[in-house]
């Protein structure tokens, strides 16, 4: 038992990070401290000076944890660290799902130029990130043509070059290192200029590519113009000359905060040799009030955690807390002095006055979204409280089982809380006691297991999340049949929730709402269609991924497991290269030997094995 008093006993006067536990044994925050024992015991002494969400927290906290650090810098990256992994509760989160793709030139022998989303290390160069993938993708394809950069995964440094060629130094498309070709320092060469273009200093390549356009086009060749052209527009995408310049041709990134009650939009422009090449923007939900000052700290923290390139100069509209530790931090890994700062005057004030501009314009998007939003989820429940009487849709739990010809049968549930989907509780389902195509009895297992967790948690206590909380609701992906077993498991267990099927016409679309074994047709143009056909596709995309996965992982343990010569090091590194049975099964013997830890001897191996399967 966790006696909270006599831990706050124990605590040491030294740096560090803390973590706060609720009854589920979840971090619900994680906090920094210059002193750890003062810091801790200020969330539960006197709450006269605390604030709302301290207040709040302080209810849920069951236990804490720390860890001593030598310094302040030392526990801010800790403390981003572990926000960014546990994503607390009560700490102030980025709402951008979404990561940017960055360019990346890897570190080995003759390197590659290749698309990562995360950026490790591996002493390999990043560049980015960029807000469009697919242009990302085409700007790689560009700059590996017109560089020469190979795209094989041949290892080098191992020796693993080839007697002959690969198509693209036959097209001119590669400089051709697998057959020594051309020499390291040449080909480094290359790699460098690859390297000035992805710092902006992109004019050779533009000129070029331009040049090759009109050639095309005086050749009548329009059909390869254009590819210049779509080359061209490619490229400007991602090095866009914005009407913003700096003369100095600095680099620096500007920061502005806009509020809207609890609604707050981040925007940042990324300014790159004095122009502005890029913008992004962050959504955060402040429900308890925070100050701006926090709220900025705890972004530039979260933001620059995982970020390639740091600007020497930071602009904000809000100095955050926390400002020196954070300039030390970032100019520790930035390696010289980064400064943030807030303008005075002159023309950082305008650039962060037009940052802070679009701020606001792009708030005012997102809470008109918001709205529209629940506009459309309060229609839905009101259609749905008008049509069967049902108006409690907190907690949403869809069913839906997915096999083919009865193989590996998996079922899901997925949640949608409050008319959003919440991922982090859906849940799959590896069917166990079922055989062949039994829908009805697969569903059975999967309720039958989800509501036996149910009652085990809610006997702990625990009700808070996953299989611990009870639904309002549940919908099952099919009709009468499918509604009246998850009737027959709720009776078991003494539950009175309701649960609705989707009907589905000739077509195979949702038609209506099975309910008390009566049918209701919806119409296509309603909100509650829309959010049932929304929450009915998310059950049928999560189920068909889990079971593509386990069908995956089946076909790869079956089939190359039954080759001489392939172990897990080795069928890990061929499904890496290949990304699927098929690929390899197509494989030449030369392609097979790309790939790390595959010799001829086992390359032949495979090369044979799946040439007898086809004969």
């Amino acid at each position: 038992m966790f006696d909270i008093r006599e831990e706050l006993k124990r605590l040491p006067d030294k740096p560090g990070v803390y973590m706060m536990f609720n009854e589920d044994d979840e971090i619900i925050y994680v906090g920094k401290a210059k002193n750890l024992k003062k810091r801790v015991r200020q969330y539960f002494t006197s709450t006269s000076n605390q604030t709302e969400k301290v207040i709040e927290m302080v209810k849920h906290i069951k236990r804490f944890e720390y860890i001593i650090v030598d310094n302040e810098v030392e526990s801010l990256i800790l403390e981003s660290n572990f926000i960014k992994d546990k994503k607390p509760k009560y700490n102030i989160l980025l709402k951008n799902g979404e990561k940017y793709p960055f360019i990346k030139i890897n570190n080995e022998k003759f390197p590659r130029i290749i698309k990562d989303r995360v950026i490790k290390k591996d002493g390999a160069k990043y560049f980015g990130p960029f807000p469009n993938a697919y242009a990302v993708t085409e700007i790689i394809e560009i700059l590996q043509d017109m560089f020469k950069v190979r795209r094989c995964n041949l290892n080098f440094d191992k020796g693993q070059y080839l007697k002959r060629p690969c198509l693209y130094y036959y097209i001119k498309k590669c400089s051709g290192p697998c057959i020594k070709n051309i020499s390291e320092e040449e080909y480094l060469k290359n790699i460098e200029e690859v390297e000035l273009f992805l710092k902006g200093k992109e004019s050779k390549i533009i000129d070029e590519t331009r040049e090759k356009m009109l050639q095309a086009s005086k050749e009548l060749n329009y059909e390869l113009a254009a590819r210049y052209r779509d080359n061209l527009q490619n490229i400007e995408t991602i090095i866009e000359k914005q009407k913003v310049r700096n003369a100095k041709g600095t680099n620096m990134d500007i920061i502005a905060l806009a509020r809207n009650g609890p609604d707050i939009c981040v925007q940042v422009f990324l300014m790159r040799n004095g122009k502005i090449i890029d913008r992004e923007h962050f959504s955060i939900e402040d429900e308890f009030y925070e100050k701006d000052s926090e709220i900025m700290s705890s972004f530039l923290k979260q933001f620059y955690l995982d970020m390639a390139f740091i600007p020497k100069e930071i602009l904000v509209d809000i100095l955050p807390e926390d400002l020196d530790t954070l300039e030390k931090y970032l100019s520790n890994e930035k390696g010289s002095k980064v400064k943030i700062v807030k303008p005075q005057r002159g023309e950082k004030v305008k650039l962060v006055e037009m940052v802070e501009t679009n701020a606001k314009e792009m708030l005012e998007k997102h809470i008109t979204s918001k709205q529209r939003r629940e506009r459309n989820k309060d229609a839905a429940v009101k259609e749905l409280k008008e049509l069967i009487g049902i108006d409690d849709t907190r907690r949403i739990e869809c069913y839906d089982i997915s096999n083919i010809s009865g193989v590996q049968s998996v079922g899901s549930m997925i949640v949608f809380e409050n008319g959003e989907k919440t991922p982090k509780e859906y849940r799959k389902f590896k069917i166990k006691t079922v055989e062949g195509a039994d829908d009805y009895a697969s569903h059975r297992e999967v309720l039958t297991r989800r509501f036996s967790r149910f009652i085990v948690e809610n006997k702990k206590g625990n009700n808070l999340s996953g299989f611990g909380k009870r639904p309002s609701l549940i919908i099952m992906d099919g009709g009468k049949g499918q509604v009246n077993i998850a009737k027959d498991v709720l009776k078991e267990f003494n539950l009175a929730i309701p649960a609705i099927g989707l009907v589905k016409d000739d077509f195979h679309k949702t038609r209506g709402i099975i309910y008390e074994n009566q049918e209701y047709p919806l119409k296509v143009s309603s909100a509650l269609y829309r959010m049932l056909f929304q929450i009915q596709e998310e059950a049928h995309r999560f189920a068909i991924n889990y079971h593509r996965k386990l069908r995956e992982h089946d076909l790869k343990k079956s089939q190359l497991d039954e080759i001489e010569g392939i172990g897990n090091i080795r069928k890990k590194a061929l499904i890496k290269h290949f990304k699927s049975i098929d690929k390899i099964k197509k494989a030449s013997i030369e392609e097979l030997m790309e790939v790390d830890k595959i010799n001829r001897s086992t390359a032949e191996n495979i090369y044979n094995f799946f040439k007898e399967e086809k004969n």
